[in-house]
């Protein structure tokens, strides 16, 4: 049984708030908790919006604030983010795909395959014929040994009026070839800044809340112009990796606080 670490959608910010809460608080809060209970997972992977706006600043100060962390970091990228300065500043697996932050690592009986699902100057996601060539190749060599995919844009409708359409664009073309790989057992995705679960063939597609702030429920209906953050605790996810079954826990960071003090 492999233990992992879930974190998503951190909009970290050298210095401003973002939608009225502190990112640096929220993380180092992430931080304390990971580090008071968490030391024995093999790593932290984080799904993507690692930053608010992608500049040098930013992701320096984020990576001073993740290295406090006691178990290895594991980035991603989301529509926030840029590939160039994310792979600039923060540390790749060996064997990452050049010019994206994609890369596979091998833990003990079990393959996680982290996805770019990055397109640039778009919300929406996107794999392109390069990355899609890159995941068949990498589902090819993991046999038979199980799968899970971490990813930012979420590859399926999740029933969420505002936040679907800003879905992976190109869900099929990936579908087309998770499909004929049964050791695929789950996908991990962020973006949506809601906990949601969705069983499609075989496969668990599971999303998480944010560590900054949580998009709110479907009910009352609401759009971009009536956004405000969900009076909801940020969480993160311990994830259990075995052979035969994958276990997610959700556990409380922050509550709301209308700021972002733990």
């Amino acid at each position: 049984m492999q233990k992992l670490i879930w974190l998503s959608d951190l909009h970290y910010d050298a210095q401003a708030l973002v939608q009225s809460h502190d990112p640096r608080v929220r993380l180092e809060a992430a931080v304390d908790l990971i580090n008071a209970h968490h030391t024995d997972a093999v790593c932290c992977v984080v799904t993507g919006d690692m930053v608010e706006t992608a500049s040098d600043a930013s992701y320096a100060a984020l990576k001073a604030a993740l290295s406090r962390l006691s178990v290895p970091v594991l980035p991603l990228t989301g529509n926030h983010d840029s590939h160039a300065l994310l792979r600039a500043h923060l540390p790749l697996p060996d064997g990452a795909m050049p010019d994206f932050v994609q890369y596979a690592v091998a833990l003990d009986g079990h393959v996680l395959i982290a996805l770019d699902t990055l397109d640039e100057g778009k919300d929406s996601g996107l794999l392109c014929e390069a990355r899609l060539s890159w995941l068949e190749t990498a589902l090819e060599a993991a046999g038979e040994t199980p799968v899970s995919i971490f990813m930012h844009h979420q590859p399926v409708k999740l029933g969420l009026a505002m936040l679907d359409p800003d879905n992976l664009t190109n869900a099929e073309a990936f579908w087309q070839i998770v499909d004929r790989y049964p050791s695929v057992r789950n996908v991990f995705a962020g973006h949506v800044h809601r906990p949601t679960t969705t069983h499609r063939k075989g496969v668990t597609i599971t999303t998480l809340p944010s560590v900054l702030y949580q998009a709110p429920p479907e009910h009352p209906p609401w759009d971009w112009t009536t956004f405000a953050p969900a009076r909801e605790a940020t969480r993160l996810g311990v994830v259990h990796l075995g052979p035969e079954q994958t276990t997610v826990h959700f556990e409380k960071i922050c509550a709301y606080d209308h700021g972002g003090a733990p």
